[in-house]
């Protein structure tokens, strides 16, 4: 007999999609949500390191940004998921079939802190994958990409300020509301 979710709001086999610039928490949030629900947690980048068989800066580096984006989207848009917590890499944004598929799966929350808290948090990790062009700053990918998050997301929870289980409460509670 399938599992049902423990977001009692939500359908029997439903979702929960994590997005948002690299620094946001959305690998963290998504093992507390998930560990809170008892759903699955799915971590995009680490479906991309294990078919590319190494890190993610290293297969980004080797594709190439445009490409890396199209493999993105491509796995992703092939997602088979059923009552997870997926954490997405901060580029799948950029591929409409990837976005469309966290959709059917269930509600996507976009996890958003100040820039400076993202720049912040990305300077301690410089060893974290980042699709981002040559010479482009990470304020300047941001500001390319919030309007991209903001399209995408059905929910918007602030990940800058509140410890990691207070933003998956927040989760919670916002899509008890919805």
């Amino acid at each position: 007999m399938p599992r049902t979710t423990s977001i009692p709001c939500l359908p029997a086999g439903a979702c929960v999609s994590l997005i948002g610039m690299a620094g946001t928490g959305k690998s963290t949030v998504g093992r507390i949500l998930a560990a809170l629900t008892g759903l699955t947690h799915i971590d995009t980048d680490e479906l991309i390191e294990q078919t590319h068989g190494s890190i993610l800066q290293a297969v980004v580096d080797r594709l190439g940004r445009e490409a890396f984006i199209a493999e993105e989207e491509r796995l992703i848009a092939a997602l088979e998921a059923r009552d997870a917590v997926i954490s997405t890499g901060g580029s799948v944004v950029y591929g409409p079939r990837a976005v469309a598929r966290l959709r059917a799966l269930g509600p996507v929350v976009w996890l958003a802190a100040e820039r400076d808290i993202i720049l912040a948090r990305v300077a301690r990790h410089p060893e974290r994958g980042l699709a981002i062009a040559p010479g482009q700053s990470l304020a300047s990918l941001l500001a390319e990409r919030e309007p991209l998050y903001r399209a995408a997301a059905d929910l918007v929870v602030d990940s800058g300020g509140p410890d990691p289980g207070t933003c998956a409460r927040e989760i919670l509670r916002l899509i008890a509301a919805s």
